[in-house]
C-alpha cells in the first residue's frame, strides 16, 4: 500500500502497516535491522538517499513512517530518547523567548525546561492547563511554545487540546502536544490543530520496557527541517535496534492499549469502591472532574490510574508500595507489566516539593501503569498490599 493508503485505513491496520514495506532485496516482512553507520556511493554526492547513519538508517526511516501514520502526521522524527525530543523542541527557542507548560507534568520536562534551558534565557511558567484562564494569563508577547500533556502525570488530569490550540495560535505560539500517556490508539493531537505531538516510544509505543526512544510528529514542513537538522548538528538517534524493538511494539498497540485500558478501569473501580482509598485519579471514573472531556476528546481512558490512601501518610504509601507481588515498583510506565510508582520520590523528585503540593501531587501519591496481566490478579494483589494500612 502506499503511504496515503495506509492513512486512510483504520487505527490497527496503520498499526501493522504504516511505514512498513517488504525488504526489496530479499522479500523479508519484517524490516531487517541496518547495522551501519555509512553507505556507499557510486559517486560523490550520488546516493540512494542515505549518506550516514547519524543523518538517516532505513530501519529509523521505516519507523518514523509508521508512527507519522498512526498520529495523522506528514513527519516522524525519532529521537534516542523521550527526553531527547523535547530538548530538540527546546533548542529551536532562543533566550528571551517564553515557554507555558502543564504544572502536572513529567519531572524530566520540568527538569529540562527548568535547570537547562533557564540559565540559556529562556524562561517557563507551569499552570493548570485545565483552567484556560490561568493559561492565558500566564501568555507573554514573548510566549513562542504551549507545551500540553494530557492527560497528565502523574494525576491524569484531561486538558480541552482545542481549546488550547486555538489559544496558542491566536498568540502566535507553537503547541505541543506529549501524547505518551494515551497514545495515538486514544487520540490525535494533529487532528485536533496541534503543531507537534511528542512521545516517549519508551513507554506504550515499544511496551516492553525494553527499549528507550522518543518521536516528535507534525505536519509542518518548517518544523520538520529544523528537527531533521538538529538530529544531524546534535546527533541524538535512536540505534537501528531500538527502531527495530519499537516497530516490534508498535504492531500489536491497539490490542494492548485495549488491555489496558480494560483493566485499568477495572482497577480503578475497585480502588474508588475500598475504604481504605481516599481519592482515586482516572478518567474512566464518573467521578473524575474530567471524565466528560475525556470521553469526548478521547477514544479510551488510558492505562493510569493514580490514588491517595485514607490514611495519607508517607508512611502508609510506602508500606503499600513494598507489599505487592504482581505490581513492580519501578520507575516508568507503558509495558506490558504493571508497574508501581511513587512520584514524589521517583519521577517527580527533581521538581521542588512546593511546586509538587502546589500542583496537587501530594508525597503520598501513588501512581500505578496497569499492565496486561488478568484483572483478578491485579486486583487481588492490590487487595493484599492495602492489607498493609
Amino acid at each position: 500500500m502506499k503511504p496515503e493508503e495506509i492513512i486512510s485505513k483504520g487505527i490497527g491496520t496503520r498499526a501493522v502497516h504504516a511505514g512498513q514495506q517488504p525488504d526489496p532485496v530479499t522479500g523479508a516482512v519484517m524490516t531487517p535491522v541496518y547495522q551501519t553507520s555509512t553507505y556507499a556511493q557510486a559517486s560523490p554526492g550520488e546516493h540512494k538517499g542515505y549518506e550516514y547513519g547519524r543523518v538517516s538508517n532505513p530501519t529509523r526511516t521505516a519507523l518514523e513512517g509508521n508512527l507519522a501514520g498512526l498520529e495523522s502526521a506528514k513527519h516522524g522524527i525519532c529521537f534516542s530518547s523521550g527526553v531527547a525530543a523535547t530538548d530538540a523542541i527546546a533548542r529551536c527557542l532562543r533566550p528571551g523567548d517564553h515557554i507555558v507548560a502543564s504544572n502536572d507534568l513529567y519531572g524530566g520536562t520540568y527538569r529540562l525546561f527548568r535547570q537547562v534551558f533557564g540559565p540559556f534565557g529562556i524562561t517557563s511558567d507551569f499552570v493548570d492547563m485545565s483552567d484556560l484562564d490561568k493559561v492565558e494569563q500566564a501568555i507573554r508577547p514573548e510566549t513562542k511554545l504551549l507545551w500540553v500533556e494530557t492527560p497528565t502525570n502523574p494525576l491524569v488530569r484531561v486538558v480541552d487540546i482545542d481549546t488550547l490550540v486555538s489559544l496558542g495560535h491566536t498568540h502566535n505560539a507553537t503547541v505541543a502536544v506529549d501524547n505518551t500517556f494515551a497514545t495515538p490508539i486514544l487520540q490525535r493531537p494533529l487532528e485536533r490543530g496541534a503543531d507537534l505531538v511528542v512521545h516517549s516510544t519508551t513507554k506504550y509505543l515499544g511496551g516492553h520496557s525494553d527499549v528507550i526512544g522518543g518521536a516528535v510528529c507534525t505536519n509542518s514542513d518548517e518544523w520538520a527541517e529544523k528537527l531533521r537538522f538538529l538530529i544531524k548538528s546534535a546527533g541524538a538517534v535512536p540505534g537501528p535496534m531500538d527502531c527495530f524493538l519499537t516497530m516490534r511494539g508498535t504492531k500489536t498497540l491497539d490490542v494492548r492499549m485495549e488491555r489496558h485500558c480494560r483493566n485499568a478501569q477495572a482497577v480503578a473501580e475497585f480502588l474508588e469502591a475500598d475504604p481504605r482509598v481516599g481519592k482515586v485519579y482516572y478518567p474512566g471514573l464518573p467521578s473524575f472532574e474530567g471524565h466528560e472531556l475525556a470521553a469526548r476528546q478521547m477514544d479510551g481512558f488510558g492505562g493510569i490510574v493514580s490514588f491517595l490512601l485514607k490514611d495519607e501518610s508517607i508512611e502508609a504509601a510506602y508500606r503499600v508500595l513494598s507489599a505487592t507481588q504482581v505490581f513492580t515498583l519501578a520507575e516508568s510506565l507503558g509495558g506490558v507489566e504493571s508497574l508501581m510508582n511513587h512520584p514524589a520520590t521517583m519521577t517527580h523528585a527533581s521538581i521542588p516539593a512546593k511546586e509538587r503540593h502546589a500542583a496537587g501531587l501530594h508525597d503520598s501519591l501513588i501512581r500505578l501503569s496497569v499492565g496486561i496481566e488478568s484483572t483478578e490478579d491485579l486486583i487481588a494483589d492490590l487487595d493484599m498490599a492495602l492489607a498493609s494500612v
